[in-house]
C-alpha cells in the first residue's frame, strides 16, 4: 500500500462525466481532451489531460468550487502543481522530500534539470544538461533566449533523472520509493492523473516536477487503472 486512501470512484453528473450507461459499456474508452469526473475520497474529482490555468478543466472545477463543491484538485492546487518552484515549495511543506532549486537566467552547471518559467512553459519541456556543447542552447530554448528565468536543479552524481505515472496515488512503478512518493504526492495535491519527475538515488526519489499526461501516452497497464477508476471501481 502506499499513502493514498482507498475507496471507490463512480461516475457523477456534470460537463465532461461518462453517463452510467457508457461507463458500463465494455468498449469504454480514453478520449482525447476528455475530462472525467468521478466521486473519490469525498471529493468530486476531475481526471484530466490538461490542469493548466484557463483551461477547460480549470473552469470546471472552478465552478463547482465556486457552488460550494468539494472537489480535488481545487484551483490552487492545480496552479501550485505545474509551476516548478512553488510545487516544490508546497510539497517540502507537506513533508515531501524535494530536489534543491536555483531560479537563473543563465546556463546552470552541468548535471542539471532545467525547466522555463515563462507564462507558456510547460513542466513536460525540461532540458537535462549534460556538460557537452549543446547545454547553452538548451537553456536558450528554455529561457526563451534569456526573456525569462528558468528554474535550476543540479542532479548529483548518485542520482539520475525517473519519471513515473501517477494514477489517484499509485504508480506502477518499479523505481525503488516511487509509491511511497506518488502516495503522498497525491495527498498533497490531488491531482489523479499526473506523471511525477524525480531524481532518484540511494536515498529514494526526491521530487522534481509535476507534469500533465495524455491518455495516450499511458502504458497498457496504466491504462486499465485509470479506466478502473472513472467506472466505479474499487481501488486495488
Amino acid at each position: 500500500m502506499n499513502g493514498a486512501s482507498p475507496g471507490i470512484a463512480t461516475p457523477v453528473g456534470g460537463e465532461g462525466a461518462v453517463p452510467a450507461a457508457a461507463a458500463n459499456h465494455r468498449g469504454f474508452h480514453l478520449a482525447r481532451d476528455r475530462v472525467y469526473t468521478v466521486r473519490h475520497g469525498g471529493y468530486t474529482t476531475f481526471v484530466s489531460e490538461n490542469y493548466s490555468y484557463k483551461s477547460g478543466t480549470y473552469y470546471a472545477i472552478l465552478a463547482r468550487e465556486l457552488a460550494g463543491e468539494a472537489v480535488a484538485p481545487d484551483t490552487r492546487s492545480m496552479l501550485d502543481a505545474f509551476v516548478v518552484p512553488v510545487c516544490l515549495e508546497r510539497a517540502r511543506q507537506c513533508g515531501i522530500p524535494v530536489a534543491g532549486y536555483t531560479i537563473t537566467h543563465s546556463c546552470a552547471p552541468a548535471p542539471a534539470i532545467v525547466y522555463g518559467l515563462n507564462y507558456f512553459a510547460s513542466t513536460s519541456h525540461f532540458e537535462v544538461l549534460t556538460g557537452d556543447g549543446r547545454d547553452r542552447e538548451k537553456v536558450r530554448h528554455v529561457t526563451n533566449s534569456g526573456k525569462y528565468p528558468c528554474c535550476s536543479q543540479p542532479v548529483p552524481p548518485d542520482m539520475a533523472v525517473t519519471r513515473a505515472v501517477s494514477i489517484f496515488g499509485k504508480t506502477l512503478s518499479h523505481v525503488p520509493g516511487m509509491h511511497e512518493m506518488a502516495g503522498r504526492v497525491f495527498e498533497c495535491f490531488r491531482v489523479p492523473l499526473v506523471e511525477l519527475v524525480c531524481l532518484s538515488g540511494p536515498g529514494g526519489p526526491v521530487l522534481s516536477s509535476l507534469c500533465p499526461v495524455r491518455y495516450s501516452r499511458l502504458q497498457p497497464a496504466e491504462r486499465r487503472l485509470l479506466k478502473a477508476c472513472i467506472l466505479g471501481q474499487v481501488f486495488l
